[in-house]
């Protein structure tokens, strides 16, 4: 797939980035979201079977178009499996006009000196080969940061970026994910800690090689604009963080240069119960609303 087109449509296209990404932990509850009961599925097949089912209607609708959705995060199992006939990535590319990402994290450690890393991603190498293979453009990572902790908060910074340089090297975008948690004590605070860091991170990568970063949408308007204008980043994102569609929204519109990745802010009014009109709707008012707060900033 055209490589070249896909970076520019990221670097340069208006627009945001889906989070289609829930995994393993997070499925059931975005399942239940849907209205599907836990009960109505036994075991992990079914229930990703389910959750496929969920995302390749969510992007075969009339909104989901490159016109206003750039990319889109996908979880292991849903880039490999198919669309109308196509692998997934393909379809979004080909048939939809959107960049394909792929979520490569397993999941979370426990939490330590106020933050929780990423667990260890065994089979990582053979994953972006198979990536890269289906026409995968870029990965994402997740991080959660919980405290204005300046040791964690440097643990985590370091994890990313020794992951993305793994990334890297396979051809791929890395997304840097450190996310804050929107009930942080001194989340303000965090924000400072964390853009600190990432700026030494991004200032010791050669001038061959980007990142984006996907970010909670910070308190001070504008506080990550030095990373937005740093050349080693492609592009800034924002992640919705547990806030409304409305909220997130009205807090993203100040913060000029970032854009949308949201997950729960852009499915949870779909429901498996609604006619596809229905559906198409309501998908279509929440992509119309996410992309204004990404693109028409106050």
């Amino acid at each position: 797939m055209n490589q070249d087109g896909m970076l520019a449509q990221i670097r340069e296209k208006p627009g945001f980035i889906a989070a289609l990404d829930q995994s393993g932990g997070s499925t059931p509850g975005a399942l239940r979201q849907y209205g599907i009961a836990d009960s109505a599925y036994s075991g992990d097949a079914e229930m990703f079977r389910l959750m496929h089912e969920m995302r390749v209607r969510i992007i075969s609708a009339p909104a989901f178009t490159g016109e206003r959705i750039i990319g889109a995060i996908l979880f292991e199992a849903t880039m490999d499996g198919s669309a109308q006939g196509k692998p997934v990535p393909s379809f979004l590319w080909e048939a939809r006009g959107v960049v394909p990402f792929l979520k490569v994290d397993k999941g979370l450690e426990p939490e330590a000196n106020g933050v929780r890393l990423m667990k260890p991603i065994p089979g990582l190498d053979p994953l972006l080969d198979r990536a890269a293979k289906l026409g995968v453009f870029g990965t994402k990572m997740r991080s959660v940061i919980g405290h204005n902790a300046s040791d964690g908060i440097a643990a985590v910074v370091r994890q990313q970026f020794e992951y993305a340089q793994q990334i890297d090297g396979h051809g791929l975008m890395p997304i840097l994910e450190p996310e804050v948690s929107i009930d942080t004590p001194d989340k303000a605070g965090a924000e400072a800690t964390l853009r600190s860091e990432l700026l030494k991170g991004l200032d010791a990568l050669p001038e061959s090689r980007q990142v984006m970063v996907k970010l909670t949408i910070p308190d001070v308007v504008d506080f990550y604009q030095p990373l937005i204008e740093h050349p080693r980043v492609l592009r800034v994102v924002a992640l919705s963080g547990g806030y409304t569609r409305s909220d997130a929204c009205e807090r993203l519109k100040l913060n000029h240069g970032m854009i949308a990745s949201f997950s729960r802010a852009l499915i949870n009014d779909l429901k498996k119960s609604m006619s596809d009109d229905e559906f198409d709707a309501a998908l279509a008012e929440a992509v119309d609303e996410i992309y204004r707060a990404s693109v028409d900033k106050d």
